[in-house]
């Protein structure tokens, strides 16, 4: 993937010292200063609080009530902050246009595809209902999708094709400038590679100009043209993507790429940003970054260090925020350097019995049409898997291939139609035919951790109050923890923590919490489910370190679900391909991942961004229906 050429004409987009704060004086984004010229793809990197998102927002004028933006933003020559409401509202149709992270929340779930579209159209277009229909038909087929999709409501399309329909509404009316948030996140890897694709052939198409915001490098460097890196509320490095990507000259940008685990080989110890991203408001007066940056000096907190252009005289501007940018050159060089060396040699796992034995599962729903009769869709067709004591097995898989399906019958959350499940010896197939003191024993035996941390800790509850209770349960099992302290100090919080709550933490403090609460009751097999997808690329890395940790540690059994090939390449011994409630192929992880056979495999393979993907833009696999 190669990022698109832009073009070398007056700037678009004019943003110049903005700011942003709240109605109380807190500061959310200061001193941001950037163009956009039309054509080009700008990225906006960096992990949540950073003020990546406040900065788009403020850019089109769509804060939140007592959110104020303050400076200069320009869009087509026109200041957009200083103009009316009522001059704004064509801006925003024709003019720019944003696309979310999750396209359910930003779709009524009572309109249909087509009243979502008829909606965005242009008023003479929208009025006139022949047109209105043939324009609707046009724009489905623009990103990808057939006619009859648009009499669907949004929860009968999958996530991808649900992104593909908020694509076609916010280009409409033909936008100058597209604004996405994360539009990628919460898909899987070959659905990810098509929205992206699919915007890229739009934008330049179009001759649009974009705005990806992401957490994401790879995806920032396959797409963008210019990068600019945000860090508590300010702009830290500002430059071209292939220039950054193969020499970044803030520390802070070089966290964020060492602690993407690597896709191609194993990492004997995956590398994260320590701590956490501070207030605007308490870095006004030196280096945002110091407090986490391994080569800070005295003179780093001096002052604010200002963003200067270290381009070298030639043509190419690029800027960075850092004092000893010059003078760490070659150590920030060879950090990155080391990390795209050969990888090191994945552990020899200690192996014991089959403690999970899985065989022919399968999963049929039945569920009642409007014209009364029972439609059957099948979930899980013949799967079957062993899970030793002590082994990480990942299921790999795009959304609907029944990755979750087969957890959520191993928890006993479903019952299989068909096959058989073992564990320990203790048949679960059904747990409804398990005695009660036997089912809270199997219950002690597997645990899982969800991907969202807070919908799965109660907000009500003090962490100490929740640990308590999870402790309790574990009651008569030897291999329980102790104590609230003694789970805390198990996944680094400071004991402390027990009397705040779910809301008083961050996104990966909570997911630390949750996997305390699986590991209370000491159980022999943890299945994680997506445990990581939500989080910023370093607080991954430290939960990944902390979940092999853990399983070094207790010898303990893990199920790991993931549609991240990184993730698996990190995490797991063995790997299942599922695709349409099938196993398609299974394998060591490393033999399937660097030598896959199945087309399907070699398709996820090849919708990975950067170095391991696909010259050619990946074949549709998901969403072509």
């Amino acid at each position: 993937m190669t990022a698109t050429e832009p073009q070398t004409t007056a700037p678009l987009l004019v943003v110049r010292n903005l700011r942003v704060r709240t109605a109380q004086g807190r500061t959310l984004v200061r001193d941001s200063t950037f163009d956009l010229a039309p054509g080009e793809v700008l990225g906006i990197v960096g992990e949540s609080g950073s003020g990546k998102t406040m900065t788009a927002r403020a850019v089109v004028r769509a804060l939140a009530d007592g959110v104020i933006a303050e400076g200069g933003v320009a869009f087509d020559g026109s200041s957009v902050l200083d103009a009316k409401e009522r001059e704004l509202r064509a801006t925003r149709a024709s003019g720019f246009a944003m696309v979310l992270q999750d396209p359910f929340t930003s779709l009524n779930p009572l309109q249909t595809v087509r009243e979502h579209l008829r909606e965005s159209l242009a008023p003479d277009v929208r009025r006139d209902r022949a047109a209105a229909r043939t324009e609707v038909v046009r724009r489905l087929a623009e990103v990808g999708l057939q006619p009859e999709v648009a009499d669907r409501y949004p929860f009968q399309l999958s996530g991808g094709m649900r992104q593909r329909v908020a694509i076609a509404a916010a280009l409409a009316q033909d936008p100058d400038l597209l604004i996405a948030d994360e539009p990628t996140t919460a898909l899987d890897a070959t659905t990810q590679a098509q929205v992206l694709d699919l915007l890229r052939k739009l934008q330049r198409e179009r001759g649009m100009a974009l705005i990806l915001i992401t957490h994401d490098l790879r995806i920032a460097f396959s797409v963008c043209d210019r990068i600019m890196v945000m860090y508590a509320g300010t702009v830290l490095e500002h430059a071209p993507a292939e220039m950054l990507e193969r020499a970044p000259r803030h520390p802070y940008s070089l966290g964020l790429m060492l602690a993407e685990p690597s896709v191609t080989h194993y990492q004997e110890r995956l590398s994260s940003v320590p701590g956490g991203v501070p207030s605007a408001d308490s870095v006004t007066r030196r280096c945002a970054f110091a407090d986490r940056c391994q080569w800070r000096q005295d003179r780093c907190t001096d002052s604010a260090p200002p963003l200067v252009d270290i381009g070298s005289g030639n043509d190419v501007a690029r800027h960075t925020a850092c004092v000893r940018a010059e003078e760490l050159h070659d150590d920030m060089d060879t950090a990155l350097h080391s990390r795209a060396a050969a990888g090191d040699t994945p552990p020899a796992p200690v192996l014991g019995e089959p403690l999970l034995r899985v065989v022919g599962l399968g999963k049929t729903y039945r569920t009642a049409s409007l014209l009364g009769r029972n439609k059957e869709t099948t979930a899980l067709q013949g799967v079957s898997f062993d899970i030793a004591q002590g082994e990480s097995l990942g299921l790999l898989g795009e959304t609907g291939s029944g990755k979750t399906t087969t957890a959520r019958c191993v928890l006993g959350l479903s019952t299989p139609t068909t096959g058989s499940i073992e564990l320990a010896g203790i048949d679960i197939t059904d747990y409804r035919r398990l005695a009660r003191k036997q089912r809270a024993g199997v219950r002690r035996l597997v645990q899982v951790v969800f991907q969202d941390p807070y919908a799965s800790l109660n907000p009500s509850l003090t962490i100490g109050k929740a640990l308590g209770e999870a402790i309790a349960a574990g009651t008569g099992n030897e291999s329980a923890v102790g104590s609230v302290d003694d789970l805390l100090d198990l996944v680094g919080l400071p004991r402390a923590y027990a009397a705040r709550r779910p809301g008083a933490l961050s996104g990966g403090e909570r997911q630390r919490v949750a996997i305390a609460r699986a590991l209370a009751v000491g159980p022999k097999l943890l299945i994680c489910d997506e445990p990581v997808a939500a989080l910023d690329v370093s607080v991954q890395a430290q939960i990944l370190e902390l979940l092999r940790d853990i399983r070094a540690r207790y010898g303990m059994s893990m199920l790991f679900i993931t549609h991240d090939l990184a993730v698996v390449r990190q995490m797991t011994d063995r790997t299942l391909v599922l695709r349409g409630g099938e196993i398609v192929e299974a394998g060591a992880t490393e033999a399937l991942l660097d030598a896959p056979r199945h087309p399907y495999t070699q398709s996820l393979v090849a919708s990975v961004p950067g170095a391991h993907a696909a010259a050619e833009p990946a074949e549709p696999v998901a969403d072509a229906r």
